[in-house]
């Protein structure tokens, strides 16, 4: 046995959900181009087939539109218990907590049960952002898509196609990514068979990481910081000079391009018009990806999808104490779907470790 940091390079499942092939930049959901997906399909149709293993027909995704609506009111239990919460606990603790919650009549997984976790989630994170602003939450509107409902849950009012269309791009390409922390904790979980919501809750405590989920959030930080165009070369240069890392930039599994950041820089290119703080996103990156070549050359550092997940995000009006909550929202269909394959052919995942404390004097060592 040889014991691999962060078990780098080790394979740990197969998997018919996704490809994510970091050395020439593609990421493949059931056998279709992620970014295809992303600027042709709808998030419903998108998640159909990452649980079904098909594209939809139109008769199967009407029918699968209207079973998802049906399922997003919030149990009482369950917004009792987020009113119960103090106001200073991150979303992410809330919704690891609701999900807990909510709980599964069966301990076997299902689909079923899936589609109630990823049709409810977004109604906690929109119950629970409206009781922090000290307004009553705005109900579900069954009549909206999926990404429509969840926006107007948020803000109340009906959202432009626009914003529809830009934020489904960015939550189709955050469904499903491989075995990352989150999924593998998912799996984990669900090889001792545990219940679907014991390996959802760990999941969501492992996005609530700030090195798994928070990269949009310190995206848009860092843009603030550089404010204008004129000063992002010597923002950046002080930056990589000390040391820092550029949120937005490189990626664990990505030796190239991320093929998410380029799907979504295609789709917000087309919705966002003369946008000021999109023509400032689009002038940093190109400095960026300079610079880093210069001071780190043969790194391969470039823009990941949390780079342009930020310019969305900002685009639809959505807070930053929402972006990895937000994230989770869409994470949830390929959760749910790793956690159906792991039950479907399972073995207890039970890695070794390699102990290097003392010994017992005399004894010996092999």
């Amino acid at each position: 046995m040889t014991y691999v940091p962060g078990l780098e390079g080790v394979v740990a499942a197969q998997t018919g959900l996704s490809l994510v092939d970091g050395e020439n930049g593609r990421l493949v959901y059931r056998g279709y181009w992620a970014r295809d997906l992303a600027k042709q399909w709808s998030f419903e149709d998108v998640a159909y087939l990452l649980w079904y293993g098909s594209a939809p027909d139109a008769a199967r995704s009407a029918a699968f539109r209207r079973d998802l609506a049906s399922r997003r009111v919030l149990p009482a239990h369950v917004a009792a218990i987020i009113d119960l919460l103090p106001p200073d606990q991150d979303m992410m603790s809330v919704l690891r907590t609701a999900v807990s919650a909510m709980g599964v009549p069966e301990p076997d997984p299902t689909l079923d049960q899936a589609a109630t976790f990823l049709a409810v989630v977004p109604t906690i994170i929109a119950h629970r952002h409206a009781r922090l602003q000290g307004k009553t939450p705005v109900p579900p509107d069954p009549t909206l898509s999926h990404v429509a409902n969840y926006l107007y849950m948020l803000q109340g009012v009906r959202p432009t196609a626009t914003q529809v269309r830009a934020l489904e791009a960015y939550l189709i390409l955050a469904m499903e990514h491989g075995m990352n922390a989150s999924t593998f904790a998912a799996r984990v979980v669900t090889s001792t068979r545990s219940d679907m919501a014991s390996a959802l809750t760990a999941a969501i405590g492992a996005m609530k990481g700030p090195l798994h989920g928070g990269a949009p959030s310190a995206v848009m930080d860092m843009l603030d910081q550089i404010g204008d165009l004129s000063q992002a070369e010597p923002w950046i240069r002080a930056r990589l000079e000390a040391g820092e890392r550029l949120m937005g930039f490189g990626h664990r599994i990505y030796k190239t391009e991320d093929p998410r950041a380029a799907a979504l820089r295609d789709v917000v290119r087309e919705l966002a018009g003369a946008d000021a703080w999109f023509a400032l996103a689009a002038g940093v990156e190109e400095v960026a990806v300079r610079l880093l070549q210069e001071y780190k050359p043969g790194r391969r550092l470039y823009t990941n999808v949390e780079y342009w997940a930020a310019a969305i995000l900002r685009q639809v009006g959505m807070p930053p104490s929402l972006y990895t909550a937000t994230f989770t929202a869409s994470r949830v269909v390929g959760w749910t779907a790793h956690i159906l394959e792991q039950a479907a052919n399972n073995r207890l995942i039970r890695p070794q470790s390699e102990y290097v404390g003392p010994l017992p004097e005399g004894a010996l060592v092999n």
